[in-house]
């Protein structure tokens, strides 16, 4: 099915009069919905059935968490502003479209007077990101984590993609030395949360899953977070994942696909504002446990990437979006740089985690 044609399956408030690609994902492909008389936009995305084999499953999360907010924030002053995207339903009642191709399509409302960062710029920003985060695990703290699904069996569980890694490079004609011999010398390294979690040292929490800058939308004029996008991938796990996968992202002034792989360098003073404004949002209902682990959230969740990056390149690009046949080795190429930076620095890291708490 083509884009308009989904889009109009929808109860949008008005006729459409354009529907155009949006923004950059890896996964999803992504749409902007205008209409003709009226100035409410949508977002309309065609979920990536391989990635998401039971988007049902992905749906009733998204309209559990969603509602869960949305019930939250009357009562929260500090939330005044945050705004939660509404998932608009098909013409036929359900949440979701399942095409003759069985793709699945799904609307939520567009969240305006709101933009995108690539990459963050100023340590406000910064600070801004973390408060953003601990905002949105706040506010779905006391959400029984298991009402929700899980819909990516495996997903952050590092030890899982070694084996999988390890099952595609016995089989795949490519390799390239480097990559190989970053994954090899910190096997041992990567199993530090999970075995945590098996401990009971680290609870099941709602994890967002994809916490990366561009899913952080700030309100145009004010410099704060208004809201977390992108919820395909919450589900239960570890909150530790989330500020890892931020400080990965974040940390990184050169961005997820530098020209430049020197470029790429792991900033602490961004680091230290990120720490700084999620523990203002979280300290509530965060447990002496849960900020032990920040250096090996942020070590392994990178170490993790590069190595999903790199397996997907020996697999011949199967799961990541990739605009050439190497477009995942440099990928991953980026991680373990960034990786290299992180463990430098792992001393002021841990130094900083401590003292924030």
């Amino acid at each position: 099915m083509e884009p308009n044609a989904a889009a109009e399956q929808f109860r949008t408030e008005g006729a459409i009069a354009a529907v155009r690609p949006y923004g950059g994902g890896n996964i999803n492909d992504t749409f902007l919905v205008a209409l003709r008389d009226n100035p409410m936009r949508y977002i309309l995305q065609r979920l990536n059935p391989v990635v998401f084999p039971d988007p049902g499953l992905v749906m009733a999360n998204l309209r559990l968490v969603s509602d869960h907010m949305r019930r939250q924030l009357p009562a929260t002053a500090a939330d005044d502003g945050w705004q939660v995207a509404e998932v608009i339903p098909c013409r036929h009642g359900a949440d979701y479209l399942v095409d003759a191709n069985g793709f699945c399509w799904r609307m939520t409302r567009f969240i305006e007077r709101s933009r995108v960062c690539e990459t963050v710029t100023t340590p406000a920003e910064a600070r801004e990101v973390g408060a953003g985060l601990g905002r949105f695990h706040r506010l779905l703290s006391n959400l029984d984590v298991t009402r929700l699904h899980d819909t990516l069996p495996g997903f952050h569980v590092t030890p899982q993609y070694l084996a999988a890694y390890d099952s595609v490079c016995d089989n795949s004609p490519r390799e390239d030395a480097a990559c190989r011999a970053v994954i090899e010398r910190r096997r041992s390294g990567a199993m530090v949360l999970e075995e945590a979690k098996a401990r009971g040292v680290l609870p099941l929490r709602v994890m967002h899953g994809d916490p990366k800058i561009s899913n952080f939308l700030f309100g145009e004029g004010t410099g704060r977070v208004v809201s977390m996008v992108d919820l395909d991938t919450v589900k239960p796990g570890l909150i530790q994942y989330d500020l890892g996968d931020c400080l990965r992202s974040c940390c990184n002034p050169a961005g997820e696909e530098p020209t430049d792989l020197a470029a790429v360098a792991f900033d602490l003073e961004s680091c230290r504002a990120i720490v700084g404004g999620y523990l203002a949002e979280s300290a509530s209902f965060l447990t002496e446990n849960d900020f032990r682990f920040v250096y090996d959230a942020v070590r392994i969740i990178t170490f993790e990437l590069g190595l999903r990056f790199y397996a997907d390149y020996l697999a011949g690009n199967r799961y990541f979006k990739a605009r050439d046949d190497e477009h995942n080795l440099r990928r991953a190429r980026v991680q373990f740089r960034l990786l290299a930076s992180i463990e430098a620095q792992e001393e002021e890291i841990r130094a900083m985690a401590g003292g924030e708490r």
